[in-house]
């Protein structure tokens, strides 16, 4: 069973209380996604990090990668915090990591107290990854493959890749918006709010579909019941361009209107739903 060892940025920057609640929404959010996309899996927050244990990983990245407030996220191979263990362990990971002929580096770091420092472990840890492998060399500028550790407190994560997500805060941190989605800016328009942690509720008639995929209790709401949300709910969010902007009438609205998109041209907005929809 591996350990997928997931990241936040924005979160990081709240005061110590708005961090530990964004912290738990993030925890549950992760948990909703891995149900959702059928993904067996322990997920814990703990430092400033949150762990995966799943044997189902390829399923549980892409899951992961769609949950709004995730920064990065990389798996990894865990062993205990002692220098000679993690050097061995880091030496057998390598192996199948790197071929004759190619450079690495190590980057090491670590939180809690420990009997050896970061620049310490990367050195030991390099001279492992050397003698374990016939024909590769050192470059610590611009290395073919980077060796990562994290030592936290008495466990060491080893991995060789960062997985990039969305970042942004959890869904449904920031309150309740209804969207108008009837083309493909008010599709952007709703992710775009859905990725500052607005909990998105869906008015018109396109195919939200792709919005179903990152958040999957997407509430869609028809003429007759939209009005029942109205008091509930932060602001309205328009796919409006800048050349529409004219003929919205914004003193009609009883709560302030969002504009995601107003800046994006159509070239934009189709480029950027197009690599939204490619991870779906």
């Amino acid at each position: 069973m591996a350990t997928i060892l997931v990241r936040y940025s924005e979160i990081g920057l709240k005061s110590r209380p708005v961090r530990k609640r964004f912290e738990m929404q993030l925890r549950e959010n992760i948990m909703s996604m891995l149900i959702r996309d059928t993904v067996e899996a322990l997920v814990i927050s703990d430092d400033s990090r949150l762990y995966v244990s799943t044997g189902d990983i390829d399923p549980a990245v892409r899951a992961i990668k769609r949950v709004f407030g995730v920064s990065s996220l990389s798996v990894t191979e865990t062993c205990g915090s002692d220098m000679s263990e993690i050097c061995g362990t880091v030496a057998k990971y390598s192996q199948s990591r790197i071929k004759s002929g190619q450079s690495f580096a190590v980057r090491a770091r670590r939180e809690g107290e420990h009997a050896y420092t970061s620049m310490e472990l990367g050195k030991e840890a390099g001279s492992a990854i050397f003698l374990a492998n016939e024909g590769i060399k050192v470059n610590l500028t611009d290395p073919d493959v980077t060796f990562y550790i994290e030592v936290r407190n008495n466990k060491a994560y080893i991995f060789d890749s960062y997985l990039r997500a969305h970042a942004g805060l959890p869904l449904g941190s920031q309150g309740r918006v209804i969207a108008e989605v009837n083309d493909d800016r008010g599709l952007l328009s709703a992710w775009l709010m859905m990725k500052r942690g607005c909990r998105v509720i869906v008015h018109g008639s396109y195919d939200v579909s792709v919005l179903h995929a990152f958040d999957p209790s997407l509430k869609v709401v028809t003429d007759g019941n939209r009005d029942r949300y109205q008091k509930d709910i932060l602001g309205n969010v328009l796919g409006t361009s800048l050349d529409e902007l004219k003929d919205i009438d914004v003193s009609s609205y009883s709560v302030p209107v969002y504009f995601p998109t107003i800046g994006m041209s159509d070239d934009e907005v189709s480029e950027m739903l197009r690599t939204i929809r490619s991870e779906v």
